[in-house]
């Protein structure tokens, strides 16, 4: 196939769904029945999905399921493995799948939660390479991920500090993507909710762009009942309002699983329950994602991908249990692209912002003393609501190309308060393992000191029963001690060697966040910093050269009317000069 061949099969438009499909095993009520309906609306969505990660697919029973009705639109798919019961994620493909690996979370939950299960499941990122063309414009790498649960509300959340540290590792196994020139898609139940921690830290470090907001930059920010949501005041929105501008696909008045016990109990035995979508919908979130990125170096040939659409989808219910599919929904978007010159356009800021780039880094390599990339150290503002770090040379999109994703810089940062904030939270929590700690090997050491009295008591007791009875408390005070000397010397302190590494990223991208805070008005600071001397001087030599730069403009401007003017009968050319540099500002 010549490569003219070639091209005429390569997609200009890609259709992507990300599905929590609960399917715990044993636990969640028609799973079978409702994996297999799941696979089927998949196969049969419009337009038809071509890339889907799937979250909470535990079984590779459920996930042949789905491959099985869906195979004949999605002939590619990697079921991963991870963790003792497995992490339940899965990629499904259009288009060949070249590499794939698994990358479980560092931090990941606690084992002694036996009953909410991260731990055990072994959550990570599944990542996938996509081929859909020749070249390295036509790579996608795909990672699905489902970070941990939220147990309860932030910030009293005690696993927020995981979810946190979550975010921060996807981001940068997206980064690393994006870095390598390829296009990359980010997907999954992220448990958290819009311009939150987790959500600034993915869209400033990786770099991408949260699909739904690139649309609906004034969708909400999490439920109506939450403090985020209710400091806007824009009050208790309906059902249709929330599907169709906030993108919530979980605790939806319009899913089956999240109603009453006494409603789902009158559905279950037959009575149809129906719904109105204008009815008050307090509860309803965002908690899952569609992130794109074009890749930081792109060719300047090559096409840049934008969001077309996005929409919340797989609402409707099973056709004959009258469930809904999931206790998700579904969020599905559509990205193209076009020739770069239609879609990215000239930035006018840019030839603008492009000395005070050289300047603002020659000042922050004086300070640093090493080599920096030219395009390193910015800030990347995904909303005018955020609180990401404005340098004066980042480039904000024009209205015409705002659903592109721009070329974005290999890392920008967030303000140092907000990096604060999550090192506050590791302390809180390490504080919360340490004392853990303490206490699970003091136990371990007051089983051995229980087991001993226990034998000496029945060294000296004449009754059977007696003995019995210690016997049994012995083995059951040492068998628990035992555990949890365990897991007091040997999981938390792997939790907190973890948790050590996540600290110094984040104290590193404090320190260089600061240093651009401290030469974001301009160099004198930085050489100020440095103890030089040499601000007074600099600034001297900055004054003449803007001087000059006016003068130039001027004569320039004087010039350029003069040649306009010439030969006017109306008016004498100089005196048309004198006017036209009165209006000049």
């Amino acid at each position: 196939m010549n490569p003219s061949e070639n091209s005429v099969h390569v997609p200009q438009a890609i259709h992507i769904l990300t599905y929590n499909c609960w399917g715990l095993k044993y636990l969640a009520k028609w799973r079978k029945e409702r994996l297999e309906e799941i696979g089927r609306a998949i196969a049969t969505t419009i337009p038809t999905p071509e890339i889907v990660g799937l979250q909470e697919c535990w079984t590779q029973e459920d996930y042949l399921s789905i491959r099985k009705q869906s195979r004949h639109v999605l002939p590619h798919g990697k079921f991963y493995y991870s963790g003792i019961f497995g992490g339940g994620l899965a990629i499904l493909s259009k288009f060949p799948i070249v590499e794939s690996n698994m990358v479980r979370y560092p931090l990941n939950g606690r084992p002694t939660a036996f009953f909410r299960g991260d731990w055990f499941v072994g959550k990570g990122v599944a990542c996938a390479k996509i081929q859909i063309g020749a070249g390295r414009e036509n790579v996608i790498e795909v990672f699905c991920t489902h970070l941990h649960a939220p147990y309860e509300q932030e910030p009293n959340d005690s696993y927020m500090c995981h979810r946190t540290a979550q975010a921060w590792e996807i981001a940068r196994l997206m980064r690393g993507a994006a870095e390598r020139g390829h296009a990359v898609i980010g997907l999954g139940d992220f448990n958290m909710v819009p311009l939150s921690l987790a959500h600034q830290l993915i869209t400033a470090h990786a770099p991408v762009q949260d699909a739904w907001r690139v649309l609906h930059p004034e969708s909400s920010l999490g439920a109506a009942s939450q403090p985020a949501e209710k400091e806007r005041r824009r009050g208790v929105p309906n059902a249709r309002y929330n599907l169709q501008e906030n993108g919530a696909t979980c605790d939806s008045t319009l899913n089956t699983w999240r109603w009453s016990k006494q409603e789902q109990k009158r559905l279950f035995q037959g009575e149809e329950i129906t719904i109105d979508q204008s009815a008050p919908d307090p509860r309803a979130k965002r908690l899952d994602y569609v992130f794109f990125s074009n890749g930081i170096f792109p060719s300047a040939t090559s096409a840049q991908w934008r969001v077309e659409n996005v929409k919340v989808g797989m609402t409707d219910r099973h056709p004959a249990l009258n469930c809904s599919l999931s206790d998700h929904f579904s969020v599905e978007a559509t990205i193209s692209r076009g020739p770069q010159s239609q879609v990215s356009g000239p930035d006018p800021i840019a030839k603008r912002s492009s000395a005070h780039e050289q300047t603002n880094d020659t000042a922050l390599q004086s300070l640093t003393n090493t080599t920096l990339h030219p395009t390193l150290y910015t800030s990347y503002n995904p909303s005018p609501t955020s609180s990401i770090l404005p340098l004066p040379f980042a480039r904000t999109p024009s209205p015409a190309n705002s659903h592109s994703a721009q070329p974005l810089p290999a890392a920008s940062y967030l303000p140092p308060q907000t990096y604060s904030e999550i090192l506050n939270l590791t302390t809180v929590y390490r504080a919360r393992e340490h004392r853990q700690r303490r206490l699970r090997l003091s136990h371990f050491l007051l089983s051995i000191v229980i087991s001993i009295i226990c034998f000496i008591a029945i060294w000296w007791s004449n009754r059977a029963g007696v003995s019995f009875m210690l016997v049994f408390i012995s083995t059951l005070n040492f068998g628990a001690g035992v555990i949890d000397g365990l897991i007091g010397g040997l999981f938390v302190g792997s939790e907190l060697r973890a948790l050590n590494e996540f600290e110094w990223e984040i104290e590193n991208a404090k320190g260089i966040a600061e240093t651009l805070e401290r030469n974001q008005g301009s160099v004198v600071e930085g050489l100020e910093a440095r103890g030089t001397g040499d601000a007074s001087g600099y600034r001297e030599k900055r004054h003449k050269e803007k001087r000059s730069i006016e003068s130039r403009q001027e004569n320039e401007v004087e010039k350029e009317l003069f040649e306009k003017v010439r030969g006017s009968e109306e008016y004498s050319g100089k005196e048309t000069i004198r006017r036209g540099r009165g209006g000049i500002t």
